[in-house]
């Protein structure tokens, strides 16, 4: 889908985005995305870290001994 497109197309993408937003905005949005994107990536990082944390316990757990005599 995307291979079709070509320099000239590319172009006439980010000369409509220039039209639409104006050249002084285009940074504040870049700037504004890329923040988003670390705060998401910051969030999966504090997921990825709480998973790890609760399924380490689990594995330190001691075996339970059964009492066969009764």
């Amino acid at each position: 889908m995307l291979g079709g497109i070509g320099a000239q197309e590319i172009l006439l993408i980010l000369l409509i985005i220039v039209l639409l937003f104006g050249a002084r905005r285009i940074p504040e949005i870049a700037r504004g995305l890329g923040k988003s994107m670390s705060e998401f990536k910051k969030g999966l990082k504090e997921v990825d870290e709480e998973i790890k944390k609760d399924e380490e316990p689990e594995k330190r757990k001691p075996p339970e001994k059964k009492n066969l005599a009764g």
